[in-house]
């Protein structure tokens, strides 16, 4: 499993499972099971799908209105945890952690027009943008890219963002709307989705709808990696603030991360919950984890080991629902942690090793 082996756990040596807010996490599992199935993933991803669907139909049967105790009843009885164990190499001893992070849903100002105070344009997707399944290829192109350009001939690679930056989509550049700068957009296409409170009033939200394929690289660290920050405290405020005040470097360091984010926008129906991941699911804070979606399916629940952002739980339980390309390895996850500033701090606050224990529907599952 991504280089990893899944360790059978007894529930019961796992200090706090599931947690005492279990019906949170329950909630979250059931709506997943009642989403339309989002983004396609690889039938070889670990979850028999018919076995995640027993389990959501037995989660059906909890009530609305669960106590805390039913819905871990609900966990135990439906479940089998199994904990994600990297194996040792080159001496070094198996790997019982992995790493989390946190994201957030950014809440930013724009405008229909541009003007002045508002000149970084958030594009829509081009149509001759071709997204690619993983594992799919197409002919003469780099399989490390995850997308395309529709040409008369076939396809070639998509523009990476200088090249869009300097004007390559031409006509099918086609602006949703104005955010205040290329930072704010950066932070948008970093984040994937975001809100926007427009000038006459209104919100909306802004939601990924496809990226040009080619491969991201974390400005944070290239901003540490430069000596321009440490890394100790480099939270959003705090890198976005120093591009704002060194823009020679900024767009230097901005061009260098080839990806580029495309959207769509779309009417806020909740605002409790957060935008779509790409299991389709409205994202629900704390509850929701980004994983490595060529190796997990949507749908799993996930107890995480440790105290998580200075929590006194001992663990916390959350469902896979998202993905992100950042996010590789069978133990590296993104916890979505609202919407707004404060969830960005936070957000930025979050790089804990914590241990992954993945929960397998019993019914017809085992382990990989």
């Amino acid at each position: 499993m991504g280089g990893a082996v899944l360790e059978p756990v007894d529930p019961a040596s796992l200090p706090g499972f599931p947690g005492p807010d279990a019906g949170a996490a329950l909630a979250a599992f059931r709506r997943t099971c009642r989403t339309p199935p989002g983004t396609p993933q690889p039938a070889t991803v670990a979850g028999a799908p018919e076995a995640l669907r027993t389990a959501c139909a037995r989660a059906e049967t909890v009530s609305e209105t669960v106590a805390d105790a039913a819905a871990a009843r609900f966990f135990a009885e439906a479940f089998t945890p199994y904990r994600i164990v990297r194996p040792s190499a080159g001496g070094k001893p198996e790997q019982r952690t992995g790493f989390l992070t946190g994201y957030f849903e950014p809440e930013l100002v724009g405008a229909v027009t541009p003007s002045p105070d508002f000149t970084a344009a958030v594009l829509a997707r081009p149509d001759d943008l071709v997204s690619l399944e993983p594992g799919e290829t197409r002919p003469g192109l780099d399989p490390s890219l995850r997308a395309a350009r529709r040409t008369g001939d076939g396809f070639e690679a998509y523009p990476d963002r200088a090249a869009i930056e300097d004007g390559a989509l031409g006509a099918r550049a086609r602006p949703l709307l104005y955010l205040r700068d290329a930072v704010d957009l950066f932070v948008l296409q970093v984040q994937g989705s975001g809100r926007v409170r427009l000038t006459d009033g209104r919100s909306v939200r802004v939601l990924y709808d496809g990226r040009n394929g080619r491969p991201y690289t974390s400005i944070g660290k290239l901003i540490v990696t430069e000596g321009h920050l440490p890394l100790d405290g480099l939270t959003l405020a705090r890198w976005t603030g120093w591009l704002r005040a060194n823009p020679r470097h900024a767009a230097r360091l901005m061009r260098a991360n080839a990806s580029y984010i495309f959207f769509r926008l779309a009417e806020i129906d909740d605002p409790t919950l957060g935008p779509p991941g790409g299991a389709g699911v409205p994202l629900s804070p704390g509850r929701n984890l980004a994983v490595d979606a060529t190796l997990w399916r949507y749908g799993l629940p996930f107890w995480l080991e440790g105290r998580i952002a200075g929590s006194a739980e001992p663990g916390r339980l959350v469902v896979a629902a998202d993905t992100g390309s950042a996010i590789v390895g069978p133990a590296r996850g993104d916890l979505y942690l609202g919407t707004g500033a404060e969830a960005g701090i936070a957000a930025g606050n979050l790089r804990d090793a914590v241990g992954f224990v993945v929960l397998l529907p019993k019914s017809g599952t085992s382990a990989p």
